[in-house]
């Protein structure tokens, strides 16, 4: 029996309700449309609801690494590691070394997402990540080279979309490296703006292999396309035409992918970018006129126009591996190495990180490597377990990317002139110049942060919108206004209860949440659950007044979806400090990074309230968000200093902070400071018995009684070595020349220590 009170509610109130609500939604573009439907949500979607599941989150975890996944990184990536030498490669010869390229070959590099059914390795996206950070710590450019074919490209689309015929064929010749693949997406004209993509597919009869056939006549003009001027395999994105109906359809088919072979007549590729200077693989293609069959369509005939919906599905999960993993790698190299040399480096009688300004700038390179550490084990979990989560992985790509930023120009800070300097000792140079790399590709960091985070979450992350949004699209109007009132009363609720939550935690410092039991971590979690509420109410007053011009509020957008990125990426350093046992050791980068997120998402709700377009919102947005009257500001400096130590001292917290980084031996720059910074460790109690005597010299300690000859000569071995470390590359005239360095020998600076 039809209840009257609700049957009352829909015609008085929903019915009317709904009309507004279809009034104030955005427009959708085809290509935006297309994004919202690629891929799924996971752990964001529950910090967005304003309540998050705590046991849930608890029950993420990682299965770590199999066997053969682990003999993986012990054999071929550390032997990889080693044949690379960072400034041969990005000097001398702008390429890896040809040996290089046949072992990625030989032992399936560029398989490690294809399923050993089809000859690949089948890794999990946890070992597939580290696999590229740890050949990142070595060589940005090798590491991106392996980064692609296992990223946005044809292997991961051909598993995702692939006809059966096409992974059987193309998978095999992927794995094995006899095919090079590349993805051609960005156009001259065509940037971020799919829509005004100018490659074009006509629909058209040709003659494939010696018989006429339905096809498709190419035209295209890409660029920036990674591996391109090797590639013999295109996965190229173009806008599909069928004017004479070939197809049975309309002519306008929209954005579609197809496999094009480089040698095909019409094709014109090995042209070579020179991305920031460095020495990957990247150029334009051209082509004119190019015939495939239309079996060469990516999924076959039925995936026409399904090429931006491929395409954000599979950036869902590459976002969260590739760059993530790059900028790990950046952050936990720059940690490692600045942290060493703050101890071992000495100016006016003392370690240079000794100095509060220096631990200013060491405590965020340390936090930071921990922070994206952890983020990048996070999102591994999801992936893992199936999800392809595209406003988690935009949050990656962003967050790591502008941190990797922040870590590796500290690190220039702190390292001075011997940062500057090009050449074999500087182990820096490399990560900055690839820098604005990652901020520039796989959606540009400005749009990521103004338009996808919170523009894409929002709809995606919320539990009610996009089903409101679908019910008042259905055609069926009593259809429509029933599932509608079922669900806006259902989100009326949800609204109450977060204005409660958000007000009442942030007056009692989130002492009544509930979360997990635990005395430790309590506060944190305390702390995550009253910004979610935050974060829900703040959004949806923005959502409810704004309505579809919130789309054209970047500025507020970006701070409401910063809020969003900070409780990520705060759950993951929780998630990263449980799994690893709660070591105490590790407690001070926990509470750095804690100090640090919510100061800055303190920050975004205020300014959000100050920014508001109707004062009296922004003045709600703020009372409800701000109360308890306790500003937060940041990490202090007895955290800074205890971080900063941190890194200056070997010990378990800081093996943790380099795990997966490649030192090598001997001579390798990293292997030198480390030698360094064991000596400065061991022979620092020497060096104090001298002071305490004013002695500085080790001759005349050791002429005095004060040190034995032992002890004289082991701190002869720690000013070598230092002098090894601070000393900086230079070059004969001759060497120096318009195409750059010739390999010859390079000639250091010559003063003995």
């Amino acid at each position: 029996m039809a209840n009257p009170f609700k049957s009352l509610r829909r015609n008085l109130i929903s019915r009317p309700l709904m009309g507004w609500y279809k009034s104030v939604l955005p427009g959708l573009s085809d290509t935006e449309a297309q994004a919202l439907e690629a891929g799924d949500t996971w752990w964001e979607a529950d910090l967005f609801s304003g309540k998050p599941d705590w046991e849930r989150f608890r029950s993420f975890e990682s299965h770590g690494f199999t066997e053969e996944e682990q003999a993986f990184l012990d054999g071929p990536v550390a032997e990889f590691c080693a044949m690379l030498d960072d400034f041969e490669i990005e000097h001398e010869h702008m390429d890896l070394p040809e040996a290089a390229w046949a072992y990625m070959k030989q032992n399936k590099f560029f398989g490690m997402i294809i399923p050993k059914e089809y000859d690949g390795l089948g890794f999990s996206a946890s070992a597939h990540s580290e696999v590229v950070k740890r050949i990142a710590t070595r060589n940005v450019s090798a590491a991106v080279t392996v980064m692609v074919p296992n990223s946005l490209g044809p292997g991961e689309l051909l598993m995702l979309y692939g006809t059966d015929e096409q992974k059987k064929y193309y998978l095999p010749r992927l794995a094995r490296g006899e095919e090079v693949p590349c993805f051609a997406l960005t156009g001259v004209e065509a940037g971020s703006d799919a829509s005004a993509m100018t490659a074009t597919g006509t629909v058209c009869e040709g003659e494939w292999e010696g018989e006429k056939t339905l096809g498709i006549k190419l035209d295209w003009e890409k660029r920036y396309t990674t591996l391109g001027p090797v590639a013999n395999l295109i996965g190229l994105a173009f806008k599909l035409k069928d004017p004479d109906g070939l197809l049975g359809g309309e002519e306008d088919l929209g954005i579609t992918v197809a496999l094009v072979p480089t040698d095909l007549p019409g094709v014109d590729t090995g042209d070579r970018h020179i991305p920031a200077g460095l020495a990957f693989q990247n150029g334009p293609s051209w082509g004119r006129d190019v015939f495939i069959p239309v079996n060469q369509i990516l999924g076959g005939q039925e995936q026409t126009g399904q090429g931006w919906k491929m395409l954000m599905g599979a950036l869902a999960a590459g976002r969260g591996i590739s760059l993530p993993s790059l900028s790990t790698a950046a952050a936990q190299v720059s940690a490692q190495t600045t942290g060493a040399y703050a101890r071992i480096r000495e100016q006016f009688g003392i370690p240079i990180g000794q100095f509060e300004g220096v631990q200013e700038k060491l405590a965020p390179i340390g936090a930071i490597a921990y922070q994206l550490e952890a983020a990048r084990r996070f999102i591994t979990i999801g992936l893992d377990n199936g999800h392809h989560p595209g406003v988690a992985s935009g949050i990656m790509k962003y967050h790591a990317t502008e941190r990797m930023r922040e870590t590796v120009n500290y690190a220039m800070d702190i390292h001075g002139g011997k940062s500057i300097c090009v050449g074999p000792k500087n182990y820096l140079e490399t990560p900055y110049r690839a820098i604005p790399i990652g901020i520039t590709v796989e959606g540009a960091n400005i749009m990521t942060r103004s338009l996808i985070i919170f523009g894409q979450g929002s709809i995606r992350c919320h539990p009610y919108i996009l089903e409101e949004m679908q019910a008042v699209a259905l055609k069926d109007r009593k259809e429509a206004l029933r599932k509608f009132d079922d669900l806006i009363w259902r989100h009326v609720g949800h609204d109450f209860a977060n204005i409660w939550r958000s007000w009442f935690h942030g007056l009692t410092g989130g002492k009544f949440t509930s979360v997990p039991e635990d005395e430790t971590l309590k506060p944190y979690y305390r702390e995550l659950s009253r910004y979610s509420a935050n974060l829900a109410v703040a959004s949806e007053i923005s959502l409810g007044i704004l309505g579809g011009k919130l789309k054209f509020k970047e500025s507020l957008s970006a701070r409401l979806g910063d809020v969003l990125a900070e409780l990520f990426l705060l759950s993951a350093a929780l998630k990263r400090f449980e799994a690893d046992g709660q070591p105490a050791a590790d407690k001070p980068l926990l509470d750095w990074v804690f100090a640090d997120g919510i100061a800055r998402m303190h920050a975004r709700l205020a300014e959000v309230g100050d920014n508001f377009p109707s004062g009296f919102w922004g003045w709600t947005i703020k009372m409800l968000t701000q109360t308890g009257g306790k500003r937060r500001r940041g990490p202090t400096d007895k955290m800074t200093k205890a971080v900063a130590e941190l890194l200056q001292e070997p010990g378990e917290t800081r093996e943790r902070l380099g795990e997966g980084v490649y030192t090598g031996t001997g001579a390798d720059p990293l292997a030198a400071l480390e030698r360094a910074l064991a000596l400065t460790i061991a022979c620092a109690p020497l060096r104090k018995r001298m002071r305490e005597k004013d002695m500085e010299m080790p001759e005349a300690a050791r002429e005095a009684g004060l040190i034995t000859a032992e002890e004289h000569a082991q701190l002869g071995d720690l000013y070598r070595a230092v002098r090894e470390v601070i000393e900086v590359d230079s070059f004969d005239p001759s060497r120096v020349s318009k195409n750059g360095l010739n390999p010859e020998t390079e000639h250091p600076e010559k003063a003995s220590a």
